[in-house]
């Protein structure tokens, strides 16, 4: 799907003001850049994930919200300047996720597993990160997904 130029941006955001809501196209990702990543495992196993990437805050406050469902081989990737404990909840999300807490070097900290849709409850990092994969929940066990395991993608480098 095409990026919005800045005029239609703003007539879409003008919009969705007046009639209030969220339009579809946004529900889907739209202003989202699209990219993809691999997860790779210790037991040798590389898995493709096609990612919409999460950068500013107001993406990163929109993250998979008012969605109410995802491909199995899509996700979402948090990408946070400079590295650091983060913290989720589930306010507004409407399907379970995987949530994998990456440092910078790529390696998978810890996994919160089939979140609760809806939820306010806190779901943190182990320690400082550099992104947050989230992905369908369940997903990570049904692929062997672990931490220490790695995902490769540019936001940690070559």
């Amino acid at each position: 799907m095409p990026r919005l130029a800045p005029p239609t941006a703003v007539l879409l955001a003008l919009f969705v003001a007046i009639l209030g809501g969220e339009p579809a196209a946004a529900q889907q990702g739209a202003l989202f850049e699209q990219s993809e990543l691999w997860v790779e495992t210790a037991a040798g196993s590389r898995y493709r994930f096609d990612v919409e990437l999460a950068v500013t805050g107001a993406q990163q406050a929109q993250g998979l919200m008012h969605r109410d469902e995802m491909a199995a081989d899509a996700g979402m990737l948090f990408v946070f300047e400079p590295m650091r404990p983060v913290s989720f909840w589930m306010k507004n999300t409407l399907i379970p996720l995987d949530m994998l807490f990456v440092a910078a070097d790529g390696r998978i900290v810890n996994i919160a597993e089939r979140t609760t849709p809806l939820s306010t409850d806190s779901v943190p990092s182990d320690g400082p990160v550099k992104a947050v994969l989230e992905i369908n929940g369940g997903m990570a066990a049904l692929l062997g997904i672990h931490p220490g395991d790695r995902v490769s993608h540019a936001a940690f480098g070559p």
